[in-house]
């Protein structure tokens, strides 16, 4: 390998980008996650009553595709086993679609099903899901009163304390468990084959808790009695507060049609519009039901697939950042144009939830998706504000116009991500000082994250923008957050990753920010990290880590290798500028260009990209303190991950880039380094 063949796998991978954008300007690419999108969608669809969806036989097919040999389904690719809440969830959704129970599918399914502690280890949303089909008594499920849209701000318990997603999606449960609706399947549908025992013997109640005196026992009582509540004759307040979250609902819905970008609200809020006699034609209704065909789903293996959310934010501004790094390349300048205007007026400058805590603070920031307005994200405005600072000036001269709106964008983004910094000094993904762990601690937090507390990466991405800006470790401000980001390095030198799998996404996060803000690169912590890194690269010269790592630290910076994360590592790598690590940094470019396909992008099945570790409090906990608590293993029950498509072809672009660069001012020491 030389510079030559770097420079071609470089060229095949800009025109791979160049015949994938799309004419409006943005980049997206798929977002896979697991076959509870597809079997939510069915068992929506029941409820909602719609009978002639043209796609049922392509979602069925879909959920089909994915499951494992056991009979299970699984929460990420290869997870080492699959998850008792996406298997039940697929089961019931093709007995709903009435797929014979006792098909080999099925058979195994619910083998694997009852093997695995049956349905009284599921989730509380499966136990939702399990009510609204009349196979889970709704007074057995976490009771959630409408009447938390009166409570008010200042209380410990409120509805904009918890998390963008959980807020969105908590609503709408609301209106769902003050309801109640039922829509049970035909009787040779039911579930009755998951109950062998019979139903009258099942023990539906919410887990106890230990500890006669705590908080965990305090919520389960009051559970009770809300459920008590329902039935109780005087409900004074009942109708205004569902009329008010009604209300709340409707306002929120996105100009595509969704619901906060993702998909547990919007299927939640279209089957509690349905339970407040919203008639499926009604305009709300229909932008909801219409949203399925617009951007969220896509086909494969003769299935159709429902996205989690989208991104083209996110993979329109790393795109970018890929362009820059290879030094915007002949043949990239209409694309770059086109995505520039397009990411401009896209520029989110209209109010949203986060203003509640955040006062005196003008809007200024990107959202994730194509319409998301309510909730604008720091890490895309964070990268964004990078991508047009390193811009400005190859757009300066050619185009002044361009110019000054870029300039304007920047300050007004710049402003906004100043005042969404955290107490702590670090930045969360679209809240501030969102880490009330009261909340976790109710019945209906036994999933995912309710919080939304700073971590390592947004920060860190959020510093490499200051750095650019002009701010330095003397500012205030990056100080505070340099101060964080020192405290949150593990013993072992790397950093946790909270949006990305794992150590090696938080490590690489980390490590390009220091460099943008001055710090010494030779400090004996950078190397330590640096050092972490190269002791986990992998036989053929790449970099990879499982999913399980949030739940085995023995996983940490462990896995087969990956083009996203191999990029990951070679990033961090070249920011700490040392000939120590050279030789890793050419086997690592060395398996990217090996590993190149043909057309000029790379293939990787695994995930890595994290949308909910599990932990419930939303950022690293001590596995050896928490694991037991979590109830999940390193099949992630509570977890929720991601395979961005694009992942895989912007961060190799990336980092062949940055290390085109690096080449050439190290180049007779690296290129002795690279095999040939």
């Amino acid at each position: 390998m030389n510079k030559k063949v770097l420079q071609q796998g470089i060229r095949r991978a800009i025109d791979w980008l160049l015949a994938d954008q799309d004419q409006k300007g943005f980049w997206v690419g798929k977002l896979e996650s697991n076959s509870c999108m597809e079997a939510e969608w069915i068992l929506a669809m029941h409820v909602l009553g719609i009978q002639n969806d043209p796609k049922h036989q392509g979602v069925v097919q879909a959920i089909l595709n994915d499951q494992r040999t056991d009979g299970s389904w699984e929460i990420y690719y290869d997870a080492p086993t699959g998850d008792i809440n996406t298997t039940v969830e697929s089961y019931a959704a093709l007995r709903i679609a009435g797929i014979d129970p006792q098909s080999k599918p099925l058979t195994l399914a619910r083998q694997w099903i009852l093997d695995n502690g049956g349905l009284s280890s599921i989730r509380v949303f499966t136990k939702y899901w399990l009510a609204l089909l009349g196979e889970w008594p709704w007074e057995h499920t976490p009771a959630l009163p409408p009447e938390i849209i009166f409570i008010p701000t200042w209380a410990p318990f409120n509805l904009y304390k918890f998390a963008t997603w959980a807020r969105a999606t908590l609503l709408p449960i609301t209106l769902l468990s003050a309801r109640r609706p039922v829509h049970p399947a035909p009787p040779e549908r039911r579930l009755n084959e998951l109950f062998p025992n019979g139903r009258d013997n099942f023990d539906y109640r919410l887990p106890r808790k230990n500890g006669f005196f705590s908080w965990e026992r305090f919520f389960l009582i009051t559970d009770r009695c809300l459920n008590s509540y329902i039935n109780f004759p005087l409900q004074p307040f009942r109708q205004a507060a569902i009329r008010q979250c009604r209300e709340w609902i409707v306002q929120h819905q996105d100009a595509d049609g969704a619901w906060g970008g993702i998909q547990p609200p919007w299927i939640y809020s279209l089957m509690a519009l349905h339970s407040e006699q919203y008639a499926l034609d009604h305009p709300v209704m229909t932008a909801g039901l219409d949203a399925f065909n617009l951007h969220w789903s896509y086909e494969r293996e003769d299935g159709i697939y429902l996205q989690p959310s989208e991104s083209p934010i996110w993979d329109t501004v790393l795109v970018l950042l890929a362009f820059l790094d290879c030094n915007m390349p002949a043949g990239t300048e209409k694309a770059v144009d086109n995505a520039i205007k397009y990411l401009l007026k896209e520029q989110v400058l209209v109010g949203g939830d986060w203003q509640v805590f955040v006062k005196d603070v003008n809007p200024g920031g990107w959202a994730f998706e194509f319409e998301n307005d309510k909730y604008p994200d720091v890490d895309d405005t964070a990268v964004a504000i990078i991508v047009l600072i390193r811009l400005l000036p190859k757009i300066k001269i050619k185009n002044p116009k361009l110019d000054a709106q870029m300039r304007s964008a920047i300050e007004k983004a710049m402003h906004w991500l100043l005042g969404m910094q955290n107490q702590n000094g670090g930045w969360a993904a679209f809240d501030r000082d969102n880490t009330s762990k009261l909340l976790t601690l109710i019945p209906f937090a036994d999933f995912g994250e309710l919080l939304d507390p700073p971590s390592v990466d947004v920060t860190a991405h959020v510093v490499e923008a200051l750095g650019l800006y002009g701010k330095t470790i003397a500012d205030p401000i990056v100080a505070h957050a340099y101060r964080y980001i020192r405290k949150e390095q593990e013993e072992d030198g790397s950093w946790f990753g909270r949006w990305g799998v794992n150590y090696i996404y938080g490590t690489a996060a980390v490590l390009p920010a220091l460099e943008a803000i001055g710090e010494d690169m030779q400090a004996d912590y950078i190397i330590k990290s640096a050092g972490w890194l190269v002791d986990h690269q992998n036989e053929d010269g790449g970099w990879g880590e499982s999913c399980g790592s949030y739940m085995d630290d023995r996983l940490r910076g462990c896995g087969p290798s990956t083009a996203s994360q191999t990029s990951w590592a070679l990033m961090a790598l070249i920011a700490v500028d040392s000939h120590d690590f050279n030789r890793s940094i050419s086997r690592g470019l060395e398996f990217l260009l090996t590993s190149q396909l043909s057309d000029g992008t790379w293939d990787e099945p695994y995930y890595t990209g994290t949308g909910f570790p599990g932990y419930g409090v939303g950022k690293r906990v001590n596995l050896s303190q928490s694991a037991e608590k979590l109830d999940q293993g390193a099949e992630l029950a509570r977890g929720f991950m991601l395979n961005y498509n694009l992942y895989r072809h912007y961060f190799p672009l990336m980092a062949m880039g940055r290390a085109e660069s690096y080449l050439s001012d190290n180049g007779s020491a690296l290129q002795e380094a690279v095999p040939r």
